[in-house]
């Protein structure tokens, strides 16, 4: 496993203000279609040394993976055991990343819920989980991520970090919305959710 350092937490007002911002409006829910699948992922945060750090991770390469090498959000499918979406974010990021938030995690609220506009991708419907990490925890990677990296909110607050892109989903390619963070491109649903929190 990989190893990344990780800065101690302090109370932060702004956390509580997003955390009001998230329960003064209920997000938006997706028809519940039974034959489509539910994912979760966590939008997770910490007190950075200027403002709020989130969490970016790079999935790694496997073959037939339509998700393959993106940038994204620790998360994934639900599971037929999980309680609930939480639970399976809170699964899904202790896997891919090692961090804990049923331990050190505070759940600040939920943003929409979301589906692929991209046509060639799977039908899923994914809700978002906005967590405060309250502990200072290394990151261990698992072998579906290929890099995770904290990101500044200040950063994709920068005009001049959005841009069009053109990326290559199967054997398509498409132009489209994105941040543009150290040469590495988050578009697609990822970049809708982050919209969403910086909204906010």
């Amino acid at each position: 496993m990989r190893y990344c350092g990780m800065s101690s937490l302090a109370p932060h007002a702004e956390l509580d203000r997003l955390a009001a911002a998230l329960a003064a409006r209920p997000p938006a829910l997706a028809d519940a279609d039974p034959a489509v699948r539910r994912a979760a992922t966590a939008i997770i945060l910490r007190h950075g040394a200027v403002g709020l750090d989130l969490l970016l991770i790079q999935r790694a390469v496997f073959a037939g993976d339509p998700w393959s090498g993106q940038v994204a959000l620790p998360g994934g499918r639900a599971d037929a055991a999980d309680p609930s979406l939480v639970h399976t974010a809170v699964r899904e990021t202790i896997e891919e990343t090692g961090l804990d938030l049923a331990a050190g995690g505070r759940l600040l609220g939920h943003l929409d819920e979301l589906h692929p506009r991209t046509p060639v991708l799977p039908p899923i419907v994914v809700r978002p989980h906005v967590f405060a990490l309250a502990t200072d925890q290394p990151i261990r990677t698992s072998a579906e991520v290929a890099h995770a990296f904290w990101v500044p909110l200040e950063t994709l607050r920068d005009p001049a970090t959005t841009r069009e892109s053109r990326v290559r989903v199967r054997d398509a390619w498409w132009r489209v919305p994105s941040y543009v963070v150290d040469g590495r491109v988050v578009w697609g649903m990822t970049e809708r959710m982050l919209r969403q929190l910086l909204d906010l």
